[in-house]
């Protein structure tokens, strides 16, 4: 019995013993040595495998501001080396890959900056000698042969550029994305960096004595405007050349009275071609001027343009006279809408005796008819109007922050009132003429709606809608031709104001001969004359 509640016997001699148990388990990493420290909980975290980005790491100041040199014995000598090769790196290719449409002739553009860097330079050497007059005069001498090497090299990179007939292409329809090409993208580059250099000028106060003994940088000043205005000029002239066509021919107003349209068109108005050509390459014309007139000196370039443009406006909205619109072809007659039955009518006079078998059956109305083809009417001149203005407004104008641009600001805003004003003249002597009224209620009333509107463009309006027989011309009035009279007194705003009380005196002594059918305009032109004479005297 005790060799059985013992069976050692049983059990394998190769296998050994379990260990008797203990308190606790200990955790495998504790049995490594006290020296090992747990790892903390964002050891593995994905933040540590993702790239920083490089807004994370402190950058570099782009521009930092040079280091004067040393005034020793050898200053002078040191400046003109140090300013000889910021020019050279001023006018040296960028490096890196070029973009697309870039190199013009294996050239890239002179990157935007590298003028005011160079600036940076010359007026740190400039404040540094401000406490000797002698070493000031002795730096603005050392400025000039850099400066005259600097120009040389430029104006001698302008006459290829300007000659080629890529630099003198317009926006169109087709390359507008491709729009400024690279030859006028790298004379473009030269230009805003004569910009900056004279931007350098005017707050160092360089090149404005025409003294001899002064700095002698006044021709190194006229040549950088010199190069400006041979850039700009002929680029913002190309732009006229294609505006002034277009406006032109809104005098005469589109051909037919009316055009078939699709269906579903959300407007019947049609606007006149040149409207319809100028919105699709106003947008480009609008983005070409913003960068070529970015300097101040071009403004008064970009207020020409832009005077010019609404002053051919005037005179030709003003001078249209629109055809009468026949009135749209009413449709034919629908077999389906030229009889109409009542409900119930019978169609014979004896009813049959039994009712027929569609009479108990679901009755579905008849299909529609189909819609007449829309008609387009062409728009009236007010209607261009309008549509022009909204197209003008889109080209930029001159600034109004600095004194020598704010007169030309002044004049083109001017002129963008008179031809938002005129659509309302348009308009109200279509109404006015129709209904009858007191002569001076209606020319007082045309006197309001022409305030903002030159005389001389009011005129040919106003003769045409409440003239007698033979007045709708004013050259005819005077007695010279119609184009000699556009070109002698119509040439622009200035020119029509000086004309305006002669014009309107020999006006009022022709339409004296009828003055029972030309009351309205007499009284109105009497009125213009007396404000003329107001503003005058005051």
């Amino acid at each position: 019995m005790n060799v059985l509640k013992t069976p050692s016997f049983f059990r394998p001699a190769s296998r050994p013993s379990s260990p008797a148990p203990v308190a606790g388990l200990l955790r495998p990493d504790s049995v490594q040595g006290p020296e090992r420290q747990s790892r903390p909980p964002n050891k593995l975290s994905l933040t540590n495998f993702i790239r920083q980005t490089p807004s994370q790491q402190p950058t570099p100041a782009p521009n930092p501001t040079p280091t004067p040199l040393i005034q020793d014995g050898s200053y002078l000598e040191m400046l003109s080396l140090k300013l000889s090769e910021a020019v050279s790196k001023a006018l040296a290719q960028p490096t890196g890959p070029p973009a697309v449409n870039e190199q013009a002739a294996g050239r890239r553009p002179i990157p935007q900056g590298r003028g005011l860097a160079l600036g940076s330079l010359i007026a740190s050497e400039l404040n540094a000698a401000n406490d000797n007059p002698h070493l000031h005069r002795a730096v603005l001498r050392s400025l000039q042969r850099p400066f005259t090497v600097m120009m040389t090299n430029l104006s001698g990179q302008l006459p290829p550029l300007l000659a080629s007939s890529l630099f003198h292409s317009t926006p169109t329809i087709a390359n507008q994305v491709a729009f400024p090409n690279s030859v006028q993208l790298y004379a473009l580059s030269i230009a805003k960096f004569s910009e900056e250099l004279l931007q350098v000028f005017d707050n160092l106060g360089l090149g404005l004595d025409n003294d001899i003994r002064g700095d002698g940088l006044k021709s190194i000043r006229d040549g950088f405007v010199s190069i400006i205005n041979r850039v700009v000029n002929p680029l913002v002239a190309g732009i006229r050349g294609e505006l002034i066509p277009l406006i032109e021919s809104l005098e005469f107003p589109n051909q037919g009275s009316t055009v078939k349209v699709p269906l579903g068109a959300k407007s019947t108005t049609l606007h006149h071609s040149s409207i319809i050509s100028l919105q699709a390459l106003m947008p480009a014309y609008a983005r070409a001027l913003t960068t070529y007139t970015t300097s101040t000196l071009s403004h008064s370039t970009l207020a020409s343009l832009l005077i010019s443009v609404l002053w051919k406006s005037l005179i030709a909205l003003s001078h249209r006279v629109d055809s009468n619109s026949s009135p749209s072809p009413t449709p034919e007659a629908s077999p389906l809408l030229s009889v109409k039955k009542r409900r119930g009518s019978p169609t014979s006079t004896t009813p049959p005796l039994t009712p027929p078998p569609g009479r108990f059956t679901i009755k579905l109305p008849p299909s529609r008819p189909p819609s007449p083809p829309a008609a387009a009417v062409p728009a009236t001149a007010s209607a261009d109007c309008r549509a022009l203005y909204d197209l003008l407004i889109l080209l930029p104008r001159p600034s109004s922050g600095q004194e020598s641009t704010r007169l030309a600001k002044e004049a083109v805003d001017e002129a963008f009132e008179g031809l938002r004003t005129l659509p309302a003249l348009l308009d109200g002597v279509k109404t006015k003429g129709s209904s009858p009224g007191n002569a001076d209620t209606i020319a007082r009333e045309l006197n309001d709606l022409t305030a903002e509107v030159p005389s001389l463009i009011a005129l040919p309006v106003i003769l045409h809608a409440f003239g007698g027989s033979g007045t709708s011309s004013v050259a005819a009035m005077l007695g010279i031709p119609e184009d000699e009279y556009r070109k002698g007194c119509l040439s622009g705003f200035g020119r029509a104001e000086e004309c305006t009380v002669a014009i309107a005196q020999r006006a009022i002594d022709v339409l004296q001969t009828d003055p029972v059918a030309n009351k309205i305009v007499i009284r109105w032109l009497e009125m213009e004359l007396a404000e003329i004479e107001e503003d005058t005297s005051a």
